[in-house]
């Protein structure tokens, strides 16, 4: 079973993120570029030098899944999806490479609109966990918005909540209030992601727990247009155990923390480590990485009602 752990074509420009791997195609009319989801893994802002096999495979396949959805349901839902298999890539793409090329990028990659990205990270919450409930311990509310006295970890929020935060470049993302996220891009616009992200967390979550899983809470990133800048389009990924917080609904219990299909099972493996939480990650262990896979694949299916058709060539 192979694992891609970094993405290479020669002669583009590229910039790599914690799993990404986007590439600008100056041949390309309009702005367009493509990106590549690898096969890392991250926890506590710093990258694990063990990949997980078919990771990024799963967040393509089931952000491409939520895209879809969206726009089929929701009039004048704007994303930046472009091609989503090799056989849709632009010829200027097709020409880099042969079949090898083609190898690493199906499955993995989609060709997009460039954007100019909303430095804001768009979180919503429908429970209280996490850092939301670490803030609501010690202040009553979360990121500013006030709660209710007497709620419990985990417990579902009267009504969902939007939380943004700042989208840092390295490092840690910050929460703000959402007047100092309007400061920064303008009222009007940051009014239009909350509402976007509120109205895509609601649906989301009612479609998952249709599957057996509640969305406890996730992130989306927005970007505009030059002939649109007060217009956000949803980018990057969506609802992914990467950007998203997914619960099995049969096994949910207010008062604790609960199982999940996303990265807390890797978090909560590192704190059993004598590791202090900076660069470089441990080498992960063969229990753990075929456990996180197994999580990665076990939320598509559920919330898709597709097998996940798994990568099983040779490491290479």
């Amino acid at each position: 079973m192979s694992a891609l752990f970094e993405s290479s074509i020669p002669g583009l420009p590229v910039r790599r993120g914690k799993v990404r791997d986007v590439y600008e195609l100056p041949d390309e009319p309009g702005g367009k570029l493509l990106i590549v989801a690898s096969d890392r893994i991250s926890a506590f802002d710093v990258i694990m030098p063990t990949p997980i096999p078919d990771k990024g495979r799963v967040l393509t396949a089931l952000s491409n899944f939520w895209f879809h959805k969206f726009a089929r349901e929701i009039p004048a839902f704007r994303h930046h999806l472009l091609a989503t298999s090799w056989n849709e890539f632009p010829a200027s793409v097709r020409a880099l490479g042969g079949g090898g090329l083609r190898e690493m990028l199906e499955g993995r990659s989609v060709i997009v609109r460039k954007t100019s990205v909303v430095p804001i990270e768009c979180v919503a919450r429908g429970y209280l966990t996490g850092s939301g409930w670490k803030d609501y311990q010690q202040t009553g509310a979360v990121s500013g918005v006030n709660l209710p006295a007497g709620l419990r970890q985990c417990e579902q929020l009267p009504a969902p909540i939007f939380t943004p935060s700042t989208k840092a470049a390295a490092g840690h993302d910050e929460p703000i209030s959402f007047d100092a996220a309007a400061a920064r891009v303008g009222t009007p616009l940051m009014e239009r992601c909350r509402s976007l992200t509120l109205d895509l967390y609601q649906r989301a979550a009612a479609y998952a727990r249709q599957r057996g899983i509640l969305l406890a809470d996730t992130k989306f990133e927005f970007g505009t247009l030059p002939d649109a800048s007060d217009q956000p389009l949803l980018i990057d990924e969506a609802l992914t155990p990467d950007s998203s917080r997914f619960w099995p609904a049969d096994e949910y219990q207010v008062g604790r923390d609960q199982p999940s299909f996303d990265k807390q099972y890797l978090r909560n493996y590192l704190e059993t480590l004598a590791w202090t939480k900076s660069p470089p990650g441990p080498v992960l262990p063969d229990e753990v990485v075929a456990l996180s896979r197994e999580k990665y694949i076990d939320a598509y299916e559920r919330l898709t009602g597709t097998p996940f058709v798994e990568d099983d060539r040779s490491p290479s």
